[in-house]
């Protein structure tokens, strides 16, 4: 019976850190572990490089050092759509990852995509699959599938992920990231917690929005306001016997601009432990 919520954090939670002070934040918070974003600097939170322009060795040590674990490593968006220029993106993914001693990578669909059939976004998503296994086998590493709820996404639903990953054999290779967000817009009832390689967590607390309103900008800690029913998502997951890791991942300027995120970030994770008690 678990005793406790493991939780870590997504650099999207203090994006204007850089990756030792955000490793330090996460240490401080008494964090079992990271995940390292390269898109920073595209999405305009950040003007430095990833790693810092470091080795990711370098980077690998030092979150060893402080006795945090780097989770994964984001992202290769629109993995999906495979093509030459994508292969590369994910070999150079999977090798940053092997030299800091990541324990995965993250694969996200495309959100843009033109209305396709079932079976066209099925198709894609195996051939992308397919083609990633042999890298990934060969690393030792896993890759984290994860589904985004928009009704603009290419995959939007885990089964389909999961489907996919059995299809191809991936079953050792693959996993989900169960986003409580995502979960919630695209009104998925199902959990795969044998799936399942980390929970991305996140709340939604402005009542006027409808959930076809929400977006990552919305996103922001999780209190006793919270609309996307993290509580209740987080007590199935670990009564169905996921182990993993709880990674906040708050993509609300609001939460980037606090003066005192230790604080704010520590109110938070009470306000979880102390509502999901009766689970644990």
């Amino acid at each position: 019976m678990r005793t406790s919520i493991p939780f870590a954090l997504n650099h999207m939670s203090a994006p204007g850190l850089d990756c030792r002070s955000f490793i330090d934040l996460a240490a401080g918070l008494d964090c079992l572990g990271v995940e390292l974003r390269n898109d920073l600097s595209d999405k305009k939170l950040s003007d430095r490089p990833f790693f810092d322009g470091e080795d990711p060795a370098t980077i690998g040590a030092y979150a060893r050092e402080r006795g945090i674990r780097i989770l994964g490593l984001s992202e290769a968006y629109g993995f999906n759509n495979w093509n030459p220029q994508m292969a590369e993106k994910v070999r150079l993914l999977i090798a940053q990852a092997a030299t800091s001693g990541a324990e995965s990578i993250s694969l996200i669909p495309r959100n843009d995509a033109p209305v396709q059939t079932a079976s066209a976004r099925a198709g894609n998503l195996r051939t992308a699959l397919a083609a990633i296994l042999p890298m990934i086998a060969d690393a030792g590493i896993i890759a984290l599938i994860e589904p985004l709820g928009f009704t603009t996404s290419s995959l939007r639903y885990k089964r389909e992920a999961v489907e996919a990953i059995e299809a191809v054999g991936g079953e050792k290779s693959f996993r989900l990231v169960h986003d409580t967000f995502h979960h919630h817009l695209a009104e998925e009832v199902e959990y795969f917690p044998e799936y399942t390689g980390i929970v991305h967590i996140s709340g939604v607390v402005d009542p006027a929005l409808a959930v076809d309103e929400m977006r990552d900008e919305h996103r922001t800690l999780v209190d006793d306001r919270d609309r996307l029913g993290n509580v209740a998502q987080i007590r199935t997951l670990i009564g169905l016997g996921y182990e993993g890791a709880f990674s906040f991942e708050p993509f609300s300027p609001v939460v980037h601009a606090l003066s005192d995120p230790v604080a704010e970030f520590r109110r938070s994770f009470d306000h979880i432990r102390s509502a999901a008690s009766w689970s644990l």
